[in-house]
């Protein structure tokens, strides 16, 4: 089912910066097969002033911009919300950001509202360097279903096409970077690695919400799949 699939064309204007698979940035991917997944490097996450800021996520934007110039090949994912999505806790009558409520695909953490289309808050990031002509994978548009993947959607039917774009293009190595490390950085390395690549996680080029115990988790989670956890990028 790809009905939440949007691998779009896009200028690099503020929010519109779209696909194009032919980008080249630099010499770490060069032998083909690697490519960088930025995840959700947003004004929304990564900007102190952002709805759902992450601690150090300004930093983490300056650090996957020096990861960009490291790869031939990247996708960046943007989460793209649309107004009175099912994730935000303003549409749940008693609810709290960060409460837990059963949606059809399951169990749901509620958040503040965040990146929603066309506002400031879901635009990159200014310290994130975005080449002209790069892929994006826009992900949580359906306003019934959560996205935390880049792969897939949360209700684990609906996939984005990113895994078809990357078998296409030859990857087998994956390096995951972005925001946030305990929930759709964790979930994009995850499903990389269940998806055959072999997947990296590098660690200085990410930040957590670190809501209890997510941190924890996460570090388990990846280490009990086969994810490698990286430091920091290999020179």
């Amino acid at each position: 089912v790809r009905a939440a699939r949007e691998l779009a064309l896009a200028t690099t204007a503020a929010d519109e910066r779209r696909v194009d698979a032919g980008a080249s940035t630099g010499a770490l991917g060069a032998q083909g097969d690697r490519a960088l997944l930025v995840i959700d490097v947003q004004n929304d996450f990564a900007a102190p002033s952002g709805a759902l800021t992450v601690p150090g996520g300004d930093g983490v934007a300056r650090a996957c911009s020096r990861c960009v110039e490291a790869f031939d090949r990247v996708v960046f994912a943007q989460d793209y919300h649309p107004a009175g999505h099912a994730s935000f806790a303003s549409e749940h009558a008693g609810k709290a950001p960060y409460d837990e409520v059963e949606l059809a695909y399951g169990t749901q953490t509620l958040w503040p509202d965040h990146c929603v289309q066309g506002t400031w808050g879901c635009a990159f990031h200014d310290d994130l360097v975005v080449p002209a002509r790069a892929m994006v994978v826009r992900k949580g548009h359906n306003r019934d279903v959560d996205s935390y993947s880049a792969f897939f959607e949360n209700d684990r039917r609906s996939d984005t096409g990113l895994d078809e774009y990357l078998k296409k293009e030859g990857v087998k190595r994956v390096y995951v970077v972005g925001l946030a490390y305990d929930f759709c950085v964790k979930y994009t390395a995850l499903d990389a690695k269940r998806l055959g690549y072999d997947a990296y996680v590098v660690r200085d080029c990410c930040a957590g919400v670190a809501l209890p115990g997510t941190m924890e988790a996460a570090e388990k989670e990846l280490a009990d799949a086969g994810v490698v956890v990286l430091e920091t990028l290999p020179a």
